[in-house]
């Protein structure tokens, strides 16, 4: 059964760091693009980055763009989350997420954005920025 577990979640000061892991099990997942969301009470699920099961550029959103890394080891089949120069605004649960995508360009960048477009889901794990 496929399976994506994180790990790495805790309370950080402002400015501080954290490393979440993903581990996949289950599936052939170096077929699918691998991906980071977060919720935060109150609030929609919202894409954080993507990293393409090719590799290559991976995307961000503009709210974490030169703060967070992703990045991938498929021969652990995990990929990583670093997180620098937190704030409290990046205070949620974080998912990971797996999804295959067929578009390339434009439409690539506009569909990695919906959580509905990925297949497997991990059970989150909370960060959490004091000020």
């Amino acid at each position: 059964q496929a399976q994506l577990v994180e790990s790495g979640g805790g309370l950080v000061q402002a400015g501080g760091s954290l490393r979440l892991s993903c581990v996949a099990s289950g599936r052939t997942f170096s077929l699918y693009a691998m991906g980071w969301f977060r919720q935060a009470p109150g609030k929609e699920r919202e894409f954080v980055a993507l990293i393409r099961r090719t590799g290559g550029s991976p995307y961000y959103a503009d709210s974490v763009k030169g703060r967070f890394t992703i990045s991938k080891d498929n021969a652990k089949n995990t990929v990583y989350l670093q997180m620098s120069s937190l704030k409290p605004e990046d205070t949620a649960v974080y998912f990971c997420a797996a999804g295959r995508f067929l578009q390339n360009g434009p439409g690539l960048a506009a569909a990695i954005m919906s959580p509905a477009n990925y297949d497997y889901w991990g059970q989150g794990t909370q960060v959490t920025v004091s000020s």
